[in-house]
């Protein structure tokens, strides 16, 4: 049956990049030979319910099919090859036309407009099996809003199939990068997770690094040299107003980012040689040192729980992984292969660490357990940074510089067995991805 195929599938991707471990929900099955084929799935064009609304129902059909196809999973059947044509939400499926076209999900959905208040309903069907997939759905908003819904839409049929969350209604903050590649002027964007609806929220009259969302999405924290001195700001979203959140004179502060509560802020500050990493409660201002060794401590990225956090340090002579407790103490080292490792990054799920590891002339983004084991490498560039993890904690986004005088920065994205790496697209040249929550 449709469904047991593609938890079969998924199966398959996860235990490719790591044997299966007990979890709560259907990903059981481990799998480590075989072949993995996309599950073919048919969207036919959403009905109209109202007039004016049959180029929105079209459009809204197509973002939920580039949704579902772009993740590797699914594999869509062309329109053209269709046998039955979806002319009321409530006719009854003609299985029999869909298996002949080896649709094993069917996705159907209708749209209507009444004003600026915009009503999509669909639903989902395993084809074999003659049956739906749950209880049909319907979702409420504005026609503005017509590519959320669509996300929408795709994250609810991506987790009725899959059996986890989806992550097509989020969005990615990023430098957006402009000009020659030694005068390049950065500004701070926001954007859809497939890189529609740019949103700018910083001019480029100073350089900006390293944003990262707040749990909620909110609020981005980022690295300004408006001061001349590498300064944290934090930014909300919704009227764009940034306020500098730590100043102190002669000390340079960056590579923030959220606790997991969204009211402590862990950094790194650097006094005169030495780099240590701090953390702010952000109403009252209260800072506290959590490192002391005389070596650069950066990158900080708390646990989804918020117990532990996982940080880069040279204080073994090289660039490597630890983990200590999120009120400081004694830190373990988890990196040990050739190489050195930085920007780690804790998934969502708490199961894997991403990171950037340079070894021999190359960078790579891997992943690794949190004690570092099963160490895997999921690209290898010139120049690969940065990795960011999608809400449900199954695909990461991460920075590609191409080489040479010309060479620009783009984004890229990876699911955690090594597939289905892509471009993502953007305006233009892009950097430092940080992926935000489901809205």
């Amino acid at each position: 049956m449709m469904m047991t195929r593609l938890l079969t599938l998924i199966a398959a991707l996860v235990a490719l990049a790591f044997p299966a471990t007990a979890q709560n929900g259907p990903l059981r099955i481990e799998i480590t030979e075989g072949v993995v084929e996309p599950l073919p799935y048919a969207v036919p064009d959403f009905v109209t319910e109202s007039g004016g609304s049959g180029e929105m129902a079209a459009q809204l059909a197509r973002v939920v099919a580039d949704d579902l196809t772009g993740t590797g999973l699914f594999r869509e059947i062309p329109r053209d090859a269709h046998i039955s044509q979806v002319t009321s939400f409530a006719s009854p499926v003609q299985f029999a036309d869909w298996k002949a076209i080896n649709a094993q999900a069917l996705i159907t959905g209708a749209v209507a407009v009444n004003g600026g208040q915009l009503v999509v309903k669909f639903r989902v069907y395993d084809v074999f099996a003659g049956t739906e997939l749950g209880k049909g759905l319907q979702f409420v908003g504005t026609t503005d809003g017509w590519r959320r819904m669509a996300h929408k839409v795709a994250d609810a049929v991506y987790s009725r199939i899959t059996g986890e969350g989806g992550y097509f209604d989020s969005r990615v903050v990023f430098v957006s990068e402009t000009g020659p590649k030694d005068e390049r002027l950065k500004r701070l964007a926001v954007m859809d997770y497939d890189g529609a609806n740019v949103q700018y929220l910083t001019d480029s009259s100073s350089i900006v690094l390293a944003p990262r969302f707040s749990p909620s999405g909110d609020r981005v924290l980022y690295t300004s040299y408006e001061t001349g001195f590498p300064r944290i700001h934090v930014l909300d979203v919704g009227n764009v107003q940034s306020t500098i959140l730590e100043n102190r004179d002669g000390d340079m502060s960056f590579a923030p980012r959220f606790a997991p509560d969204g009211r402590t802020v862990i950094f790194s500050l650097t006094k005169g040689s030495n780099t240590d990493i701090f953390t702010m409660d952000i109403n009252s201002r209260q800072t506290t040192q959590l490192t002391t060794t005389p070596s650069i401590e950066t990158a900080p990225s708390y646990s989804p729980d918020g117990r532990s956090i996982v940080f880069e340090s040279d204080r073994s002579g090289t660039q490597q992984l630890y983990i200590m407790p999120a009120g400081g103490g004694d830190a373990q080292r988890i990196s040990f292969g050739p190489g050195r490792y930085g920007t780690p990054v804790w998934s969502p799920r708490g199961d894997l660490i991403a990171f950037t590891k340079q070894n021999g002339g190359r960078f790579h983004i891997g992943v690794m357990r949190t004690d570092g084991s099963e160490e895997r490498l999921l690209t290898a560039s010139f120049l690969d940074e940065g990795p960011t993890w999608a809400p449900n904690g199954r695909v990461i986004m991460f920075t590609r510089e191409t080489q040479g005088a010309s060479g620009e920065a783009s984004l890229y994205s990876v699911d955690i067995s090594g597939r289905n790496l892509k471009k993502v697209r953007t305006p233009g040249a892009a950097s430092d991805p940080s992926w935000g929550p489901l809205q």
